[in-house]
């Protein structure tokens, strides 16, 4: 219950739902009602929305890292993630059925192959018991860059009380964070963790937040002429940035 006590006085004031909602608006901006990414670990908004309108590439590293040409990227389900489960053969089915709905959304576009195998492996997808909530929303899902590390890819419960549409688009944002892509509004808001800016798009992305977060035309085109440019060695560095071509943890 709130008082009339100072925050210094009391520490463990709870805020009320006025103060709360103004919290969340001046904090964070989410996926659709209330939801939030978190594989940048910064989950920053797009200040009164506006925010440079091109593809946003990593540079966490010191260099832009994007997948060599003709990399597969291998992956299992973390078995130890699925004992929650009455049935863990249908998540299974249901989990590849998304991944696969999400790829076909990238269609060519997509610069990487996926294979599931159990051996040498380049990622886990990994299924959460307990959801990951706090002030600006709760995380649908999480994943990684490319880089030749071992990766997990992280669904919480609460992305399956979603719609289907709202599940793939999720699967989609998260499948443009492992081909290379940051968030649209990563320069502005996500300056601790470097980026550079190529091509133009406007800020309707699958790579945005709410409403605006959806799968373009131009985001396919960017990508692929991006991976194009890159692997052909025309493209060498953006904005003095240099690219690396880097493979995954199986082929390193």
């Amino acid at each position: 219950m709130a008082t009339s006590k100072s925050a210094s006085a009391d520490p463990f004031r709870l805020l009320g739902k006025g103060e709360v909602d103004r919290a969340k608006n001046g904090r964070a901006h989410v996926f659709g009602k209330g939801f939030r990414c978190n594989t940048d670990s910064l989950g920053h908004p797009t200040p009164n929305d506006k925010a440079p309108v091109e593809l946003v590439v990593n540079v966490s590293q010191g260099f832009i890292p994007l997948w060599a040409n003709d990399t597969i990227l291998r992956w299992r389900f973390q078995e130890q993630s699925l004992v929650q489960f009455a049935d863990p053969e249908a998540v299974k089915s249901a989990i590849r059925i998304l991944m696969g709905q999400a790829l076909i959304g990238w269609g060519e576009a997509a610069p990487v192959k996926f294979t599931e195998i159990n051996d040498a492996w380049d990622f886990e997808i990994s299924l959460r018991e307990i959801d990951d909530c706090d002030i600006n929303g709760c995380v649908l899902a999480s994943s990684f860059f490319p880089d030749g590390g071992r990766h997990e890819f992280v669904i919480y419960p609460i992305m399956f009380k979603q719609s289907n549409k709202e599940q793939v688009e999720t699967i989609e944002h998260e499948l443009g964070h492992v081909f290379g892509l940051r968030h649209f509004f990563a320069k502005i808001r996500e300056a601790d963790s470097p980026s550079e800016i190529f091509g133009k798009q406007k800020s309707f992305t699958i790579m945005n937040y709410g409403p605006k977060s959806t799968l373009t035309k131009t985001d396919r085109a960017d990508l692929i002429r991006l991976y194009s440019m890159a692997r052909a060695g025309t493209l060498k560095e953006i904005n003095g940035t240099k690219i690396r071509l880097v493979r995954p943890f199986h082929a390193s």
